[in-house]
């Protein structure tokens, strides 16, 4: 895998610009801050969910025989920008316990809802297995 930085451009703080990858592709779909196996929540706060919604994501791509160092995109759905904002620090934290110093290209959007009413976010990502 290797990081795109156009030239000139300043290097972007907890993502990258482009990934370029080859190897085998690991799609996961979206996860949301829910214990998958009872489908409940444990926690409301954003950050809370986003810890979970990673915690599930990590768990799918090693099934999958992918580690978080594999994904070359994250795509994010919030749907509170101001509540998602807020907790950044603490979104920075469970990403680093989990991703350490790896920032793929990432996206985040908000959007007015998720299809469980109780979800904050969903996080989908796209990993690639090195040949």
């Amino acid at each position: 895998m290797k990081i795109v930085q156009p030239a000139g451009w300043p290097r972007p703080a907890g993502y990258a610009n482009a990934v370029s990858a080859s190897g085998r592709v690991v799609s996961v779909s979206g996860q949301i801050g829910w214990d998958p196996v009872t489908e409940t929540f444990a926690a409301d706060g954003m950050a809370a969910q986003v810890r979970q919604a990673l915690d599930n994501l990590v768990v799918v791509l090693r099934a999958a025989g992918a580690e978080p160092r594999h994904v070359v995109r994250l795509t994010w759905y919030v749907t509170d920008r101001a509540e998602y904002v807020g907790a950044r620090r603490e979104i920075g934290e469970a990403y680093r316990a989990l991703f350490f110093d790896h920032y793929p290209a990432m996206s985040v959007v908000v959007i007015a809802g998720l299809l469980h009413p109780r979800a904050k976010v969903e996080i989908e990502a796209t990993a690639m297995i090195p040949p």
